[in-house]
């Protein structure tokens, strides 16, 4: 019967070609182009979902986890390396060193008697203060170990015409000094000083340059101690400055931070002690002072602050007072406690300070202990808030707060110090030098020599830059980070949400069923694929539309035919 056929068609020239029915795609039904279409539109969905929770779960762990201070606590750390300890080793800032000397206006007339003291400030003589730390070693316990070093550089440019080379009359210290250490001693001792005083014709007063008075001069009185007293005075030259930056043999602990970020910088022991030995009690403690390189960190409204360097004998309570802002940086304004210099007069916890009876007047700290034995004493420059009796011996002094005062201005976040001013005054204080030659006219005289300012006008601009971005910029880049990712969150959530709940209320819409079906056979018979879900997705309008265009031509055909029936009958 094949045969038959394919001889047939062969006659009317009919030819079929072969047809491959995997070459055809094969229409998919109605029911899974739906599914495909539902599963990527809800993957979407789940998709926007996750990125809303990822995006406010973000911006939680901002909140619990904090990474700002996280991170700020990891760089207070001093570790070798570290850039904060780069700072502490060698600061990258320039400190100076201001100093203010008393030139004597009327030697003859007060050493014959005429006339009482009278002095003349000169300076500044500046100098820049290269302060580092050297031989750092890292101990076990979060401490290192360091040699501080603080060389002096002339800055002639800052001195405002003042040279060192100036010459100016100034209190020999040296016989001063050993007058006074020899007054209490036995009279054979005093007459033996005597006799050296007098043949070598050493003068109290003397003229010499201000390098001299600073840095040491040469004296024969200081040349003899050095020969025969070297256990005591182990210099053959005397320089008040030169004395004062004496850090030989010295060394400090210090906090690395390591356990409490608060403490990084500060003071553990100076010396192998917690104390310095010139004083007892909680007089002679430094533990956790600050030498001003860096503060403690994280500070309150209302903490107190302790500031120690060697030349000071004793380390000083800082008060805050007021807050101000330096370069865009916030800072607390600290000045030292009222009543620092008192003895015990009008605060007994400071009765400690008083190494001798009877107590030195208010406005003066006997650190004798500090200078070798020498009779010094500190005070603020030029006396300032001491007993005004300090002022009678001397004519020429004149305190002025705004000029003489100390104030420290701390970032209070990283302990930072934006500009410091740390004014200090040495003095000599003697007691009866009647019977000592050539000083009866000082006898039971305060005698200012020199007061110093150390200066840190402020930060270089590349520092500041830097904890303007660190201590400004980096904590509101925290914050907004933060809340940008609470609201983008909630808002990925929120439309992830409604489209869900719009696919959702259209999948369950009611559809006219006779319809629907007969489109989709009708164009899957056409080899198209009806697309159901862009249906639900139009409005009921254009739905009707829709649906009308495909039922038109129906309509043209069922009228066509039965136009042509009636024709028929």
């Amino acid at each position: 019967m094949k045969d038959i056929v394919t001889n047939w068609n062969k006659l009317l020239g009919r030819s079929y070609s072969a047809v491959n029915r995997s070459d055809c795609p094969t229409p998919k039904s109605p029911r899974n182009v739906a599914l495909n279409i539902v599963h990527g539109r809800f993957k979407r969905i789940l998709t926007l979902a996750f990125f809303g929770l990822v995006t406010f779960g973000s911006g939680i762990l901002i909140l619990l986890v904090q990474p700002y201070d996280l991170l700020f606590k990891f760089k207070n750390v001093l570790s070798d390396g570290g850039e904060i300890f780069e700072l502490w080793r060698k600061p990258p800032v320039d400190l100076y060193l201001r100093v203010f000397l008393f030139n004597v206006t009327n030697r003859d007339a007060f050493l014959n008697g005429e006339e009482k003291l009278k002095v003349q400030e000169v300076g500044p003589y500046v100098y820049r203060e290269i302060m580092s730390h050297e031989e750092v070693r890292f101990n076990t316990n979060g401490t290192m170990s360091t040699i501080p070093q603080h060389p002096l550089v002339w800055v002639p440019e800052m001195s405002e015409g003042n040279r060192e080379d100036d010459r100016l009359v100034l209190p020999n210290i040296a016989l001063l000094s050993i007058a006074q250490v020899v007054s209490t001693e036995s009279f054979v001792t005093r007459l033996g000083l005597n006799i050296v005083i007098r043949q070598t014709d050493t003068q109290p007063l003397v003229e010499m340059t201000a390098r001299e008075f600073m840095f040491g001069y040469e004296s024969t009185i200081m040349s003899l101690g050095y020969q025969f007293l070297p256990s005591w005075i182990s210099f053959e030259k005397l320089g008040l400055i030169d004395r004062m930056y004496d850090f030989e043999g010295d060394y400090e602990t210090i906090f690395t931070g390591e356990g409490d970020t608060i403490n990084s910088g500060l003071l553990d022991t100076y010396c192998g002690s917690t104390k310095i030995p010139q004083w007892e009690g909680h007089c002679g403690n430094i533990h956790k002072a600050a030498d001003g390189t860096k503060f403690r960190g994280n500070i309150k409204e209302n903490d107190t602050l302790l500031f120690f360097r060697k030349s000071m004998c004793r380390a000083y309570n800082l008060v805050p007072v007021n807050k101000t802002t330096i370069a865009g940086l916030d800072g607390n304004v600290y000045h030292f406690e009222t009543n620092s210099h008192d003895n015990g007069l009008n605060r007994s916890e400071n009765s400690c300070f008083c190494k001798r009876t009877p107590c030195m007047p208010a406005g003066l700290l006997d650190v004798h202990g500090c200078y070798y034995g020498f009779p010094i004493a500190t005070s603020f420059p030029h006396f300032l808030d001491a007993d005004p009796k300090v002022r009678e011996s001397v004519e020429g002094t004149n305190p002025d707060h705004d000029k003489h005062h100390t104030y420290f201005v701390i970032e209070p976040k990283s302990g930072l110090p934006l500009e410091i001013a740390a004014r200090f005054q040495i003095n000599m204080v003697f007691g009866d030098l009647e019977s000592m030659a050539h000083v009866e006219q000082f006898s039971n005289m305060i005698l200012p020599l020199l007061w110093t300012e150390n200066r840190l006008y402020g930060l270089p601009d590349t520092l500041q830059s830097r904890f303007r971005l660190y201590l400004n910029v980096a904590p509101v880049v925290e914050v907004a980070t933060m809340y940008v990712s609470f609201v983008l969150g909630t808002l990925l959530l929120s439309f992830a949400c409604w489209q869900y709940t719009k696919k959702i209320r259209t999948m369950t819409r009611p559809k006219t069923t006779w319809i629907d079906e007969y489109v989709e056979e009708d164009v899957i018979g056409n080899g198209r694929v009806y697309n159901a879900l862009t249906r639900a997705s139009l409005s009921d309008k254009e739905l009707k539309t829709y649906y009308g265009s495909l039922i038109t031509p129906l309509n043209q055909q069922i009228d066509g035919d039965h136009k042509g029936d009636e024709e028929d009958v």
